[in-house]
């Protein structure tokens, strides 16, 4: 095993699992970093020792209080063998897709204080776009993704529903803190050597703007990463959707937040709408 930081990849069961797998393989081989694989059982999950019996006689109460609990130790043991099943058929296919240095872990609790505690080893997050109730939930986002994208200090990739070979990625670049940071990252990563990138900002093409892509793009060629860059007209969420559509970007590299005062508290409107929009994996940098 290596001490060198960990792709962070959280496995729940869903339709996005085999995703999250396939993309922590794809970032696994280009950098060598070793990949987690964390399930997390909530705390309903873990446990459900409520009083069901509601006013019973004193006589049966008992007995059928034993049967609940008894019920409720069996229910907590099939809920534990799922995720150590989940967490096995994850490292399966990371194995086979050629990545050795695989661990896996069961956690209890909230999912955010379960990144929390292993983000400091953490080179990235990765985690679905929506969870298990992926089928029935098209129109938002995981509540789980929102609120680990508020917490986490290290960079989170959004695995979208299926994997697709990675060579083309496009930057939102809106001049803000966490924009300048996203471009300064994909500039040390390995991960982005030998992809093409194009940084883009959305609106006007104003001096300050055009000086702004100037700089993100020279720091990426001092890099020896090729990179183009545009200025498009419109709104944010709907524009660059169109773009990565339309040019056929494989990935969207963005700041988690734009300018604003509150972003401390939420996700930018713009992330939010980017995530829910693109069809590709989406890279979130604070």
């Amino acid at each position: 095993m290596t001490d060198q930081p960990k792709i962070i990849a959280l496995v729940d069961g869903s339709i996005y699992s085999a995703s999250v797998c396939d993309h922590a393989a794809w970032i696994a081989r280009r950098t060598g970093a070793p990949v987690e694989l964390i399930h997390v059982l909530g705390r309903r999950e873990a446990s459900d020792m409520h009083d069901h019996s509601g006013a019973i006689a004193l006589g049966a109460r008992t007995a059928l209080m034993q049967q609940l609990a008894e019920l409720d130790a069996q229910r907590a043991k099939l809920i534990s063998h799922r995720g150590r099943a989940i967490l096995e058929d994850a490292q399966a296919l990371l194995e086979k897709a050629g990545v050795t240095d695989v661990t896996t872990r069961l956690r209890h609790g909230d999912i955010v204080e379960a990144v929390a505690d292993v983000e400091a080893d953490a080179r990235v997050i990765l985690i679905g776009k929506r969870g298990e109730a992926a089928d029935f939930a098209k129109g938002h986002l995981g509540s789980n993704l929102e609120r680990i994208v508020r917490a986490s200090h290290k960079p989170v990739f959004v695995a979208s529903r299926a994997f697709r070979p990675i060579s083309k990625v496009l930057v939102a670049y809106d001049g803000g803190a966490s924009a300048m940071k996203a471009v300064d990252h994909i500039a040390r990563s390995p991960l982005f050597r030998g992809l093409r990138v194009h940084v883009v900002t959305v609106g006007s093409a104003t001096p300050q703007v055009m000086q702004g892509l100037a700089d993100a793009q020279a720091r990426l060629q001092a890099a020896g990463i090729a990179a183009e860059t545009s200025v498009l007209p419109g709104q944010p969420e709907t524009a660059l959707a169109r773009l990565v559509e339309e040019a056929q970007f494989d990935m969207l590299v963005m700041g988690a937040y734009g300018h604003s005062r509150i972003r401390s508290l939420i996700i930018g409107s713009t992330t939010t709408a980017m995530i829910r929009a693109c069809k590709v994996p989406v890279v979130l940098i604070r």
